[in-house]
């Protein structure tokens, strides 16, 4: 009799302090302890007497239907008989009063986000985890009906911008000093390589839309042969052209262009300057109609795509020239008015074979505009008449078509030698360089503009 005292003390206790009042009758351990929960407008409903088992409706996330809330926490205290102050979609921040209601939401997110159709039961163990928030990890990314944003609001969002890494004073970092996926929109950290040294996106998928991004919205990837992602940006580029607009440093065409440079650098005796900034070279719609119809007619004689070659045996060759104001130079992209600023007036207008000998009095090839495949051959024609720690070359479109090769001077040529369309005067004979020789304006016009250390 004795040993059963404290079991009915015990279990007296349990009934004081759980269910106050004594209106509440007890259920076995081996039962869920307390109904569903009533909607917080109403009185808890009846408890069950004590011979009928209590049933709760199964419930594959483990959560109440009306609250979110885990079976476990609701069978540790009876049910709550006022509303919840949290957001109905969120369970985590306070629901957003206006002075006059309290919404049933803390924001428009999750107001939006709470109308999206629910995933199947089944399924909610395998929604991935890059489907939330880049930054709370809660909540699902916002969905604008356009496209998925990395963040469920706008606090969420300033908050990663204000907590990105900053790199230490010593640190070292290539292409950021920040440390900071360079690709649009993107917040998080750099990948580090295995030296320490930051690279400039967070992922491959990053670095992959960073190294084809639009040069002219920088939102979306480029078509191919394109360096725009629509006829949109290619329409809106090409009627404010003239203009130059800044390729980013891991983008494809930077490297292609970079790379170019540095093969094409022959003189041994120099040593190939790094590139420092690339600039695509928008020309006006009429001027690059020209081109495009002096191509056609160059093809249509030659047939060069059917042999594998581009159309018309399109080709990239340098060009120096004088550059009187600081164009190129970092935040430097507007066109100067002078018209003794070669570089300028080439990227306005293209060249023009009517100020041929202006600068140098002869040719030896005549009278026509002079490009090169050698980098380096082209460096020796660039001057700065400008204060500047850079040295400015043009990297252009030529339609090199059937050319004549010659290893001798011809300082008569007026035109390429009857049958062909250029000349190609090759190394050897008076030449230690290459020079292509083009004799008609609309067999050439500039594409990159490309700065790089003297």
């Amino acid at each position: 009799m004795a040993s059963t005292i404290p079991m009915a003390l015990s279990l007296f206790h349990t009934f004081a302090t759980q269910y106050p009042g004594g209106k509440q009758l007890w259920t076995p351990p081996s039962v869920a302890t307390t109904p569903p929960a009533a909607p917080a407008s109403q009185n808890p409903p009846p408890a069950a007497p004590s011979s009928a088992p209590v049933n709760i409706p199964a419930n594959p996330q483990g959560t109440s239907a009306s609250s979110g809330t885990t079976a476990a926490s609701v069978s540790a205290s009876p049910p709550a008989s006022t509303a919840s102050n949290l957001c109905d979609n969120c369970q985590l921040r306070p629901k957003y009063s206006d002075g006059k209601k309290v919404h049933s939401y803390c924001s428009k997110s999750c107001a939006s986000q709470a109308k999206l159709p629910s995933q199947p039961p089944n399924l909610n163990s395998s929604i991935p985890k890059s489907a939330n928030c880049d930054f709370c990890g809660v909540r699902p990314k916002f969905f604008d009906g356009k496209r998925t944003h990395p963040f469920c609001s706008k606090a969420c969002s300033k908050g990663a911008a204000a907590q990105k890494p900053q790199l230490k004073p010593n640190a070292k970092a290539t292409g950021t000093s920040a440390g900071v996926c360079h690709a649009p929109a993107c917040q998080k950290p750099a990948h580090v390589n295995a030296d320490g040294t930051f690279g400039s996106y967070c992922s491959l998928a990053h670095k992959t839309l960073g190294e084809t991004i639009c040069l002219m919205c920088r939102q979306a990837p480029k078509l191919s042969q394109s360096h725009f992602c629509s006829t949109l940006c290619a329409d809106d580029a090409e009627k404010n052209g003239a203009m130059v607009l800044e390729v980013p440093v891991g983008h494809a065409t930077f490297k292609s262009v970079a790379d170019q440079f540095k093969a094409s650098w022959r003189h041994t005796h120099k040593v190939c300057p790094p590139v420092r900034r690339v600039y695509k070279i928008v020309v006006a719609r009429a001027s690059m109609a020209s081109y495009e119809a002096y191509q056609t007619t160059v093809e249509s004689a030659g047939h060069f795509a059917g042999q594998g070659r581009s159309a018309g045996n399109e080709n990239r060759r340098w060009h120096g020239t004088r550059r009187e104001c600081n164009i190129g130079d970092k935040g430097q992209t507007q066109l100067c008015q002078s018209s003794k600023c070669s570089l300028c007036c080439i990227i306005k207008s293209s060249f023009d074979i009517g100020l041929w000998g202006t600068k140098t009095g002869w040719g030896r090839f005549g009278k026509g505009i002079y490009t090169s495949s050698t980098s380096s051959k082209s460096n020796d024609y660039s001057h700065n008449e400008c204060t500047s720690n850079l040295k400015a070359i043009l990297l252009n479109k030529v339609i090199v078509g059937k050319g004549c090769k010659l290893t001798q001077d011809n300082v008569a040529l007026t035109a390429p030698p009857p049958g062909y369309d250029s000349v190609l005067a090759e190394k050897g004979g008076s030449l230690n360089y290459d020079e292509l020789v083009v004799y008609d304006n609309d067999a050439i016009r500039p594409s990159f503009l490309v700065m790089y250390e003297p």
